[in-house]
């Protein structure tokens, strides 16, 4: 189904540079693409680096309203070390020298793989009281926060140098997982300390590394041109979504507000949990949407019209 838009919308799959914030990169794109409708799908800590898809247009939308997907990151750190921002950029606050061996790390990292509490770190964008942590951290102040469940699908130890106790790994983690406060909680286990040195996001959204380019190969598609060209479609972001495709008829009608049936809109064998992409009759993704069972219609989650 070809998706066809009336102003620019879509993904833009970009490799987020290190000492840059998610923000940061969404102001540059503001430039290059001259509109002020720009959104990403999930903050980087500017000492990251990785994937960072980029919505554009009215995509910005559905930012809130996008799939639950793991990501998956590539994570340097070094044990015997803590800092106040849990990575190598904060200020030290204790060192220490307990040996670590590969294998009491990697029965370690083990142990965190499932469902796993995680507490928020005070140099985060969590808020409280309706103030992000961070803004407390700066003022010295410590709040009390409370554990989120996360899940961990796989840790690999890539490579650990125990003289050193330097190592790299990678894995997989749900939405709002913070690797450098995993690593501190992997440390703590092991009766030490731990900070993250560095860190890679490689999968995001269901996009991989490799289909991300840099902000200079963005700049100079935008001195040409042709930034606009890189769009993905919106509905790449939506996975295995159902695509439904409105006649003229029902457009107009979804359109100007009323709900029409699952019927009408050609749909069978619904339940509850089911989104669908809604497509006008010319091919324009217009919606995202769910069955209201009980009033047996069919609802917008999110409008791109």
């Amino acid at each position: 189904m070809t998706e066809r838009i009336s102003e620019p919308m879509g993904v833009l799959l970009i490799n987020k540079p290190k000492d840059w914030t998610s923000f940061d990169v969404c102001g540059k794109l503001r430039g290059m693409l001259h509109t002020k409708k720009i959104g990403h799908t999930g903050t980087l800590d500017p000492m990251a680096t990785g994937v960072l898809p980029i919505l554009v247009g009215k995509a910005a939308r559905a930012a809130d309203i996008l799939p639950e997907s793991g990501k998956q990151y590539r994570a340097h750190f070094k044990l015997g070390l803590d800092t106040d921002t849990q990575d190598i950029t904060g200020k030290v606050l204790y060192e220490d020298s307990t040996p670590v061996t590969r294998a009491q790390l990697e029965e370690a990292l083990d142990g965190f793989i499932g469902e796993y509490m995680q507490t928020p770190p005070m140099y985060s964008a969590v808020k409280v009281g309706g103030k992000k942590l961070y803004e407390y951290a700066r003022e010295g102040r410590e709040i009390k926060r409370e554990p989120k469940r996360r899940y961990v699908d796989f840790i690999t130890l890539e490579s650990y140098d125990e003289a050193a106790r330097e190592g790299v790994m990678s894995l997989s983690v749900s939405k709002g997982t913070y690797i450098r406060t995993l690593i501190a909680d992997v440390a703590a286990r092991l009766g030490t300390s731990g900070v993250m040195t560095a860190l890679e996001r490689t999968k995001a959204n269901g996009f991989d590394i490799s289909q991300c380019m840099t902000i200079e190969q963005a700049q100079a598609l935008a001195d040409e041109g042709r930034l606009y060209e890189r769009l993905m479609p919106l509905s790449e972001i939506f996975g295995g979504l159902q695509k439904v495709r409105l006649s003229p008829k029902h457009t107009a009608l979804y359109k100007n507000g009323v709900k029409l049936r699952p019927q009408q809109a050609g749909i069978s064998g619904f339940d509850a949990d089911s989104r669908y992409l809604i497509y006008s009759d010319d091919g324009q993704l217009i919606s995202v949407a769910y069955i209201d069972v009980q009033k047996n219609e069919l609802r917008a989650l999110r409008n791109f019209y």
